[in-house]
């Protein structure tokens, strides 16, 4: 049944499969060109700042790390739609309106805002040959703090509205997305800037096209696994239901 634990884990796992697998193709056919483009930065850099040197070796060729990707792209799909059947299922009582796929769709987009979204917009991802990889547990530590702050954005929003039942739809909806944007403006403007200046021999429009697919590749994982987990669930939700009226 749809309304155990283990018939909504289940679909999430169906879920962030597929929803991995599509992720992973849009890094592979979207990604994967101003990735290139910035590895061509960097052997360029490298040939003029180490000439003399002997040039070694990748431990793993290119063709293997973009299947490798792919993979890790359906491995994080999983355990990401496990996580978010157990949210579905423990916020289930702060979405009680709508159907069970607009509950779906509803998490999923509030998930990729926080864990996303919000992220990207302070800390946007820089393609190979951006950053100094002395600084990388230094923006390793921000990008998840901006992360925790944008999970504790959702669920302060999912709080504060089932505190508000006695509004209006329109006034408690009013109130929440007020609270939830002064809640991400003071999170902007607490975490420090990006440690890292962009290179002078970084094309920009490698860099933005890099990160505009970075967050294409990120909103068809999180969206897509709203949809698919709704699809799924809905109308086994309402198969239940229907057999439970039946039954009573």
């Amino acid at each position: 049944m749809t309304t155990t634990y283990q018939g909504l884990a289940l679909r999430g796992l169906a879920a962030g499969g597929i929803a991995g697998l599509a992720s992973g193709l849009v890094g592979l056919f979207v990604t994967e060109i101003p990735i290139r483009a910035a590895l061509l930065v960097e052997e360029s850099r490298a040939a003029t700042e180490g000439a003399g040197h002997s040039h070694e070796e990748a431990l793993v060729s290119r063709p293997m790390q973009v299947l490798g990707g792919v993979l890790a792209a359906v491995i994080v799909g999983l355990a990401i739609g496990l996580v978010f059947a157990t949210a579905y299922a423990m916020a289930r009582r702060w979405f009680a309106d709508g159907t069970p796929f607009h509950r779906s769709l509803t998490l999923a987009v509030a998930v990729f805002g926080a864990a996303a979204f919000l992220p990207w917009v302070k800390y946007p991802a820089n393609p190979p040959a951006v950053g100094d990889p002395e600084t990388v547990n230094y923006r390793t530590v921000l990008y998840l703090g901006v992360i925790a702050a944008g999970l504790l954005i959702v669920y302060g929003a999912s709080w504060l509205a089932s505190r508000l039942t006695h509004l209006t739809a329109p006034g408690r909806t009013t109130a929440v997305l007020l609270a939830a944007v002064a809640a991400t403006a003071v999170v902007l403007l607490a975490f420090p800037a990006p440690p890292d200046a962009i290179p002078a021999d970084m094309p920009v429009a490698v860099l933005w096209q890099f990160r505009l697919s970075s967050l294409a590749q990120t909103a068809t994982l999180y969206v897509g696994i709203g949809v698919v987990f709704g699809l799924l669930v809905d109308p086994a939700t309402r198969k239940t239901e229907v057999k439970a009226s039946a039954a009573a």
